[in-house]
């Protein structure tokens, strides 16, 4: 081949690539909502054994909806602390808002929970021409259908019914994953989702109706939910819980992605 034949095919080559890139489904921005491991607007419920890797925040309901946690307020009655929620590598005791505690994370609560409806909706609104990602399963995933020998590639998956995830569901690939289910998301007891190459604060779950998370059962990713979100005895999330009802643990883990820096109360 001569020099410009080859400098044509490399130049097409960069072209094509800058073509996919482009079609990258882009990350949903959680906004001030990225600051929590778990933000919901009517409540947080924990058992003993529970133990959550980062802040926690309700608003617009009271602080008396943080329960089984054994506030104890900051002298800034800005923010609580229990033994319950840990943050940061030397796992100093992470902090617990809420709006009834007034001030300044008032103001900041009412934007983070803008944000977490804002980026519901705009999961929810993603759209894809890919039919195979439509239903897949018939909203049974794992095995054939999301299982670790046929795994989810990155994208905008859409389900027009309850999703269950009956067995192992393994993403692989570095990318943005969303998953738009108009009914229930429920996750077996003692299975995984597993990540190869891909990570857990890029795939969105974006649920209309409840979330079940079942006993000893591992999940990942960013939970967008509508209503209620239930981590059974034993369970785990690799991400965070966005509600716009209710958050439920029963001696369950939540960590947190790792968090960019801090835009709400702690930057200031």
């Amino acid at each position: 081949l001569s020099f410009s034949t080859c400098r044509l095919v490399v130049l097409f080559a960069s072209a094509c690539n800058a073509v996919t890139s482009a079609e990258t489904e882009p990350v949903v921005d959680l906004g001030f909502a990225g600051e929590y491991a778990i933000l919901s607007k009517s409540g947080i419920s924990a058992t003993a054994g529970s133990k959550i890797y980062g802040d926690i925040a309700v608003s617009p309901i009271a602080s008396t909806a943080m329960t089984g946690f054994d506030l104890t307020l900051d002298s800034s009655t800005q923010f609580s602390k229990s033994a319950l929620i840990v943050a940061g590598p030397d796992a100093s005791l992470g902090e617990a808002y809420a709006a009834s505690y007034g001030g300044e994370i008032a103001n900041v609560l009412t934007t983070a929970v803008g944000a977490m409806e804002t980026a519901y909706t705009d999961a929810a609104g993603r759209s894809t021409t890919d039919a195979d990602t439509l239903n897949l399963g018939g909203g049974i995933l794992g095995g054939e259908f999301g299982g670790p020998t046929k795994p989810l590639t990155p994208g905008v998956y859409t389900f027009g019914s309850d999703v269950y995830l009956n067995s192992d569901v393994q993403f692989s690939g570095d990318g943005v994953y969303i998953i738009q289910i108009t009914g229930n998301l429920i996750q077996a007891a003692h299975k995984n989702v597993i990540l190869d190459g891909a990570k857990s604060e890029n795939i969105f779950w974006q649920v209309a109706g409840h979330v079940e998370v079942g006993v000893g059962a591992k999940m990942e990713g960013i939970i967008l939910a509508k209503t209620k979100v239930d981590f059974k005895t034993n369970s785990s999330l690799n991400g965070r819980v966005l509600t716009q009802t209710a958050c439920n643990l029963q001696s369950a883990t939540i960590t947190e992605p790792v968090p960019t820096a801090r835009r709400g109360l702690r930057s200031m």
